[in-house]
């Protein structure tokens, strides 16, 4: 199956679940669940509750969670092995597995580590919408984290948008035990100081243990992101007519911001660099702000002169690595 195939899947698994369910009696569910996400403080309980919870959350959450971590996935694709199991710890309605079969056909098997029954019961739904093998069969589990978290084995592990919502000692201890299970660990938190702030505190947890950067530094160093910036990239997520009416929007689309850490046991082939902003661009000349392989920030100027460079130049975003392999700084 394509990756285009996969996505599309989604997008009509999603609308299969949710379409008998009135736009109107999710609205309220909606605007409660935003308060509790962006409240930033710890939930003493699952947030997500009723079926209706589980509902609200698919509609208005899945599609942003799947875009950002395919958009991590697949740049982290080209430092990694493909992972052949995946382990996805509080994976609401299963979001990462479909954005990692997407990236991976190596993918055989996925299981998700979900606290809220009613986000696994409607995960497995949507599971049902494709027949692509790792995410129809998936295997979901009730799974509730403490101070000494024990993982199963897996090739790639994923945490997404999750750290936020533990205490600071089950958040280290879930990093800790990540790192002893796993190959690869890939934790995305929200595109803000705050989410920056806890995936800085991760990265250095996986690097004591023994880890390696893959994604997005292209190195091991300190990152050089420090005052009042902070690192984090972005994904467009193309809004349906549903998306719209939810969260009021008129927009087609909007953009998730993200802050992430990919990390392996292994010791990848670093990007030898990442554009970490949007890039500047005047006639003749490219501008990237880059994190370099030696741990600094610079600002990086590709003019019309270097050719070929400059052809690259114009199709390369933020987030991509820099420069492509091949071509000197």
């Amino acid at each position: 199956m394509s990756t285009t195939h996969l996505a599309d899947d989604l997008a009509a698994a999603l609308d299969a679940v949710l379409d008998p369910i009135p736009s109107a009696r999710l609205t309220p569910v909606v605007e409660r669940l935003i308060g509790a996400y962006r409240s930033g403080s710890v939930p003493s309980a699952p947030i997500l509750r009723t079926a209706d919870d589980a509902a609200a959350y698919a509609a208005y959450r899945m599609p942003a969670t799947h875009a950002a971590v395919l958009d991590v996935l697949e740049r982290a694709a080209v430092r990694v092995p493909a992972p052949q199991t995946l382990v996805d710890v509080g994976g609401g309605t299963g979001a990462a597995v479909w954005a990692a079969a997407q990236v991976w056909p190596s993918l055989r098997g996925a299981t998700v580590l979900e606290a809220a029954s009613p986000a696994r019961s409607l995960g497995r739904r949507i599971a049902e919408g494709t027949s692509e093998p790792a995410v129809r069969g998936a295997r979901w589990e009730a799974t509730v984290l403490g101070a000494d978290p024990v993982l199963p084995s897996s090739d790639l592990l994923t945490a997404n948008y999750l750290l936020g919502e533990l205490p600071e000692t089950v958040r280290d201890a879930l990093v800790d035990a990540a790192a002893r299970s796993a190959r690869v660990v890939a934790l995305v938190e929200p595109g803000t100081p705050g989410g920056y702030a806890r995936i800085l505190a991760a990265r250095e947890r996986l690097l004591v243990a023994g880890m390696t950067i893959a994604a997005p530094c292209p190195h091991d160093d300190a990152c050089p992101v420090t005052g009042d910036d902070w690192c984090h990239f972005a994904a467009r997520v193309n809004r349906s007519s549903r998306h719209r009416a939810l969260k009021a929007g008129s927009l087609g689309h909007e953009d998730e911001k993200f802050s992430y850490v990919v990390a392996m046991r292994e010791t990848p082939g670093h990007a030898p660099g990442r554009i970490v902003r949007h890039p500047s661009s005047r006639k003749g000349l490219i501008t990237f702000r880059v994190c370099d392989a030696d741990g600094r920030l610079r600002d990086t100027p590709v003019p019309r002169s270097r050719k070929e460079l400059f052809r690259q130049a114009r199709d390369a975003e933020w987030g991509d690595a820099w420069p492509p392999d091949g071509h000197g700084s």
